[in-house]
């Protein structure tokens, strides 16, 4: 199991690192097919796991210039209150129930990417930091 936790969290830092996504994404999933954990742990051990991972990469794009401080403070300010609400629902809801609303949202965040990727047209690149 050690091996198992391990890989997820590599897999997870890497990816989060590369593309900006939340670790909730990955770290979720990985627990529940990888770890075999219940769909509830898996939420409340991703939140957990998300601490270091997004510490982390807010320092490094800190760095690099692309923190919204006040933005960011603001958000998640805010969401402390949803996570709060949010952890007592979940306490209630069947397990499936859980799972499919996260794999509906998955879905959802996918196919919105998808068409705002094919509509817009390739913006310069940019260096880090600009």
């Amino acid at each position: 199991m050690i091996a198992e936790a391990l890989a997820v969290g590599v897999a997870a830092g890497v990816v989060a690192g590369l593309l900006g996504v939340g670790g909730g994404i990955l770290f979720v999933p990985g627990l529940t097919l990888v770890l075999s954990l219940h769909q509830v742990d898996a939420e409340a051990t991703s939140l957990v796991a998300i601490i270091p991972v997004a510490a982390v990469g807010a320092w490094r794009q800190h760095r690099y210039g692309n923190v919204r401080l006040g933005d960011g403070v603001v958000i998640g300010a805010l969401s402390v209150a949803g996570a709060v609400a949010g952890a007592e629902l979940a306490d209630l809801l069947p397990e499936d129930v859980l799972r499919a609303g996260f794999a509906a949202l998955m879905v959802a965040v996918a196919a919105q990417l998808v068409r705002r990727a094919w509509r817009q047209p390739a913006k310069e690149e940019r260096s880090p930091g600009e």
